[in-house]
């Protein structure tokens, strides 16, 4: 059993683990292992979000997108940034994959405003 801490972490590490494999390698299934260990981190982290949403369902606004590609963008958008850096390092690219970056890291921000973990209350 891992302890609450090192539990917490685990998905970022895995996320920071596949970012910095791609960043640093450049053997193609090198990227490609990379790029299945960010997913996977991205997907442990989407799953533990949606387990601890504390929005009401019904407050939820239904967009055009799928609920599965709505999760994974944030995530979309960091890959991307990092694709954009490792692939084409010019000035104009850079500061699109800064943008995307920061765009990225809001909306992980926005939506863990709503995903605390709150114990049931028991009458």
């Amino acid at each position: 059993m891992l302890t609450k801490p090192l539990y917490e972490i685990l998905p970022f590490g895995y996320m920071a683990l596949g970012s910095s494999s791609f960043i640093a390698l450049d053997i193609n299934y090198a990227l490609v292992a990379a790029t299945v260990v960010f997913v996977l981190g991205a997907r442990i982290y989407v799953m533990r979000s949606q387990n601890r949403r504390t929005d009401s369902a019904r407050r939820r606004k239904s967009g055009y997108l799928p609920e599965m590609i709505y999760n994974f963008l944030p995530f979309i958008y960091l890959i991307a940034a990092l694709a954009i850096f490792k692939f084409l390092p010019k000035d104009l690219y850079s500061i699109l994959a800064i943008c995307l970056l920061s765009y990225g890291l809001y909306i992980l921000v926005r939506r863990s405003l709503y995903r605390r973990h709150q114990l049931p209350i028991t009458p």
